[in-house]
């Protein structure tokens, strides 16, 4: 068988002003000065900033959370790294600094928590694959099969990445063999080659064909149902802002959470 993720900077920008009372003239001067006889006030905390590495479907849905979470926390802002969670994984394991990793399936997830670099991760949401085709679907594509049509120019996410591996399972499913014409290293750069018309057809998750806003047009196949990707979320281990990570985390298991992503076309695991 042939064929066997931007990020997003959220930032604010607050400013600290400390104020210091000084006896006898009344001029003053900042907080953070000190000198011999004086007293100054102490100075405010540093604004925090959480870093979250996150799979590159996720950028909609977090990039909405991660603004809510810097409007209920200010001085604290969000900086957020999306991409393939396979390369993800491997940043972190080969020492970037970040907070929280939200991966796109638990294989991924695992490089990290074998590595040590997290615990007990949460499963957050799932997604599941659709047949990605432009919105006048010039190949007439109905149905996985179709795919396999030697005509049908078909883009794939690799096997190493989660939207890679979730496709080999759907064909695998369906007793099928494709041959794609590229291989693309995550989930949005594999949708981009629909939305430009540089193939008929991929598979993408259901979030993605949602996200694209009429760009292309999602056909659902049974074969999906066995191939749903779990997504889990962790504090990372050395996590610099830990317990402003633990507040996003909170952030994306609540209620709130649940209804950007259900809204995106996300699954309750």
């Amino acid at each position: 068988m042939v064929f066997r993720r931007m990020s997003r900077w959220a930032t604010a920008l607050p400013v600290a002003l400390a104020l210091a009372g000084l006896s006898g003239c009344g001029s003053g001067e900042p907080a953070a000065s000190t000198t011999s006889g004086s007293a100054s006030a102490p100075a405010p905390a540093a604004a925090k900033e959480v870093t979250v590495f996150a799979a590159a479907s996720l950028t909609g849905t977090f990039t909405e959370l991660g603004m809510a979470y810097e409007a209920a926390h200010p001085g604290t802002t969000v900086k957020f790294n999306f991409g393939s969670s396979a390369t993800l994984a491997q940043q972190i394991v080969q020492g970037a600094p970040a907070d929280v990793f939200a991966a796109a399936s638990p294989a991924t997830m695992k490089t990290v928590t074998d590595a040590s670099l997290a615990s007990a991760p949460t499963t957050f949401v799932q997604n599941k694959l659709q047949i990605a085709v432009p919105a006048d679907n010039p190949a007439k594509v109905d149905e996985l099969k179709d795919l396999t049509d030697p005509k049908v120019k078909v883009a794939l996410c690799a096997e190493q990445v989660p939207c890679g591996a979730a496709a080999v399972k759907a064909l695998d499913a369906a007793k099928l063999q494709v041959k794609p014409v590229t291989l693309e290293q995550d989930v949005k750069a594999t949708l981009t080659k629909v939305e430009l018309g540089e193939v008929d057809a991929a598979l993408v998750y259901k979030t993605d064909v949602i996200a694209s806003a009429g760009k292309v047009r999602g056909i659902e196949f049974p074969e999906a149902g066995q191939a749903i990707n779990d997504y889990p979320i962790a504090i990372l281990a050395k996590a610099p802002a830990g317990d402003a990570a633990k507040r996003f985390v909170d952030l994306v298991l609540s209620q709130q959470g649940k209804d950007v992503l259900t809204k995106a076309g996300f699954e309750a695991p």
